[in-house]
């Protein structure tokens, strides 16, 4: 391992050893202060960057004896979809075509390729989740639902929420703090007066973000974010004494990254939506699980994948106690169910590489 790989893992997972041995001197001592909700070490472990955990979920189990999730749900199922198209750059986006094109020359059919997504993939996918009565959570690019309102706008009439995924399809990590809250707040702006709704979850481009990020989302209003893909249930991190909610996202079950068009083999990915979906359904008996299906408009919006998409909701569907829930369903019932759900307390993100205070 390289010396800077060393240094970025010096946080949680470089402490693991000190931790376990901690734990096994102190178990009974542990048992009873993750019951009541305290956490033990709390400033060494944020001075140092690292990161405790607190909350009854950390037993196994649900608190008051109802289940995780409502209605006594053992798995919650979210989609999330992008909304990208026509937020990309016109030249030097990232496509089908290896080669890249001249600097500053319109890549007309990349954009053709984007423009798909709006043309025929959401339209096909609102008509899925209709026929299975999926609600969804839309991430939505300024830029590009200023070009098709109307979309944007019949996405929220059939009842998914509209989320934030930044003013145009671009970092804004680079950018310094109150550059990139303008670019976040844009975005949510742009929501609001297009489709009425009110963003309160952020997705950011390939989920990558300044270390300040949940300070600033915060300071917007939003109740969560999904960047980070290091869960299999949606956990607290409070910041300046508030609870923020992760919702986790994926890679693996990401069609953008882990099913590009070469090599794409749709019964290989239909099967492995199904063995994600029956190993959570059977964890979910005795622990809070969620699983998350990868959404964007161009690529899973294809016939062939909304075809193999259906066989696989209506597997889901015909399996009992699963919540097919949008994200920010899911982030207010865990705020909601607080006793339920882990609360990782972590020092500042410069120094522990996750996502926490700046």
């Amino acid at each position: 391992m390289k010396e800077q790989d060393r240094s970025r893992f010096s946080g949680a997972e470089a402490s693991m050893p000190a931790r376990r041995s901690f734990l096994a001197r102190t178990s009974g001592a542990l048992a009873g202060a993750l019951a009541s909700g305290v956490v033990l070490g709390d400033a060494a472990a944020q001075a140092a960057g690292n990161e405790s955990e607190s909350g009854a979920r950390a037993l196994g189990k649900p608190g008051g004896g109802k289940g995780f999730w409502p209605n006594g749900a053992r798995l919650a199922v979210s989609v999330s979809m992008m909304f990208e198209g026509g937020g990309q750059p016109i030249s030097g986006a990232g496509g089908l075509i290896p080669e890249p094109i001249a600097r500053g020359v319109p890549d007309l059919p990349t954009n053709a390729y984007f423009a798909y997504g709006y043309y025929e993939g959401i339209p096909r996918a609102l008509d899925l989740f209709d026929k299975h009565g999926i609600k969804v959570s839309s991430f939505m690019i300024g830029e590009a639902i200023k070009k098709m309102p109307d979309l944007a706008q019949e996405i929220v009439r059939r009842g998914h929420e509209a989320a934030a995924h930044g003013r145009t399809w671009s970092n804004s990590y680079h950018l310094s703090r109150s550059e990139e809250k303008r670019f976040i707040a844009d975005s949510a702006e742009t929501i609001l007066r297009i489709t009425g709704q009110q963003a309160v979850g952020w997705n950011a481009y390939f989920l990558r973000n300044s270390v300040h990020i949940l300070e600033t989302l915060q300071e917007l209003g939003f109740l969560y974010h999904i960047d980070e893909p290091s869960h299999d249930e949606p956990f607290i991190v409070p910041v300046k004494g508030k609870d923020f909610v992760t919702v986790p996202y994926t890679f693996h079950l990401n069609d953008i990254s882990a099913y590009p068009f070469d090599g794409y083999n749709p019964m290989a990915y239909e099967q492995a939506l199904k063995d994600e979906f029956d190993q959570l359904y059977e964890e979910g008996a005795h622990r809070r699980r969620m699983m998350l299906v990868g959404f964007h408009d161009r690529i899973n919006g294809h016939a062939n994948r909304i075809r193999m998409l259906d066989r696989f909701f209506t597997y889901a569907k015909s399996k009992p106690d699963v919540w097919f829930a949008r994200k920010d369903e899911i982030a207010r019932w865990v705020l909601e169910h607080r006793e339920d759900t882990p609360v990782l307390r972590r020092g500042p993100a410069a120094l522990s590489g996750l996502p926490g205070p700046g």
